[in-house]
């Protein structure tokens, strides 16, 4: 976006891009490239360590309003720090879940009650999130959800029993919102609510899932009667499918374009790879190298189009379209990648799993095109509610 940026933008990216390479050193040093999909495991107290000493020089939340602890910074000002962040090759953000899609929500979808006791600590990196959506039954199919939650007969908490797979960061989490049934009897999109739930309560068990890459990022969480105050309820009972699409919403925003710059690193790395094992000269190879490149700078357009959206206030299902282009994207570049390394990509480089960066995109890639929802369920989002297309038939 730099061709478009007034003398203040350019100004602002100075100064993210001053601040970043003063303190990404020092103490900070070691931790640049530290973390990302596949790596959460990889230092995670010196990364919280680093957003808490982002947080106290006031660079977390950035967009948020002022008066909830933001900078109230502008669409082009968040784009800005997020690519520079990107750049600099600065640790993957631990507290992304709260600052991105949480607090969003209740500040959208919450009570004022609700603001004052969970923003701040989600501002200060003091409270870490994690996302209670997917079902060992209910993956991409979030209106499926069978986990229940039950009001106590003195109306002062909820008390939740059932299953959630797939929860990103769950073990460092101290809370997750969780997406549940409250009417007994209802189905699919009605009767759901949306619950803030502590983790760290007896009643909740998280199980790691080793993963393919060897890491455990993704978890199991079992709820068995844990509980949560009366109040931790975002909006009204039943409105829990509204303000979860809300939600996923959030998720695909700003960050998208800091992200882009990460991909642009990966394929420059690729394409770096190629030259050096002569995997270039191949035609066919380097027809899809190019087609890589043409289809990341597609992606940007279409994330920069993206953002009038979100600028006019919460994504409408539009943003179906960033998710299915990056996820799809994303996982072909894993599997050229290997194709590039040729048969030395089937052999770790050390024992007893010691995964070299490529085969650990091609393996973590695989899952792109299906958390934050699959690709088939962004598919008949885009068919049914961008092109007003029949819905399928239900069974």
């Amino acid at each position: 976006m730099q061709h478009d940026e007034s003398p203040e933008d350019r100004a602002f990216r100075a100064e993210v891009r001053d601040w970043l390479e003063t303190n990404l050193s020092g103490a900070f040093a070691h931790a640049r490239g530290l973390g990302g999909p596949g790596r959460e495991h990889e230092a995670f107290e010196e990364r919280l360590a680093w957003e808490r000493h982002m947080a106290a020089a006031g660079w977390t939340c950035l967009g948020w309003p002022v008066e909830h602890g933001g900078r109230g910074a502008g669409l082009t000002h968040q784009v800005i720090f997020n690519e520079e962040y990107a750049l600099a090759r600065a640790p993957a953000r631990v507290g992304h879940i709260g600052e991105n899609l949480l607090g969003p929500t209740i500040m959208a979808f919450g009570t004022e009650e609700q603001r004052k006791r969970f923003l701040p600590p989600i501002v200060a990196v003091e409270e870490l999130w994690c996302q209670g959506y997917s079902e060992p039954n209910a993956g991409s199919d979030l209106a499926g959800v069978q986990t229940r939650a039950q009001l106590a007969d003195d109306g002062t908490e909820w008390r939740i029993t059932g299953q959630k797979v797939w929860t990103s960061l769950a073990r460092e989490s101290d809370w997750c919102f969780v997406v549940c049934r409250t009417e007994p009897g209802s189905s699919r999109h009605r009767g759901l609510s949306y619950l803030l739930v502590p983790m760290r309560q007896d009643g909740v068990e998280i199980r790691p899932i080793v993963q393919p890459t060897g890491t455990s990022e993704f978890n199991e969480v079992f709820f068995d009667g844990a509980r949560t105050d009366a109040s931790n309820i975002v909006g009204e009972p039943g409105q829990g499918w509204k303000i979860a699409m809300a939600t996923l919403g959030f998720e695909r925003g700003v960050a998208t374009l800091g992200q882009q710059v990460g991909f642009r690193r990966e394929l420059d790395g690729v394409i770096e790879l190629a030259r050096r094992t002569g995997a270039i000269e191949d035609p066919l190879l380097r027809d899809r190298l190019t087609r890589a490149w043409m289809g990341l700078e597609i992606m940007r357009l279409n994330a920069t189009r993206t953002m009038a959206g979100i600028a006019a206030g919460a994504p409408g299902p539009e943003s179906s379209i960033s998710k299915l282009v990056w996820g799809t994207w994303h996982r072909e570049l894993g599997e050229l990648a290997m194709d590039v390394l040729g048969a030395a990509g089937l052999v770790a480089r050390g024992e007893p799993y010691d995964l070299d960066e490529w085969q650990r995109l091609f393996l973590f890639s695989r899952a792109d095109t299906i958390y934050a929802g699959s690709n088939e369920i962004q598919r008949n989002i885009i068919a049914e509610r961008v092109l007003g297309l029949p819905r399928e038939p239900r069974p």
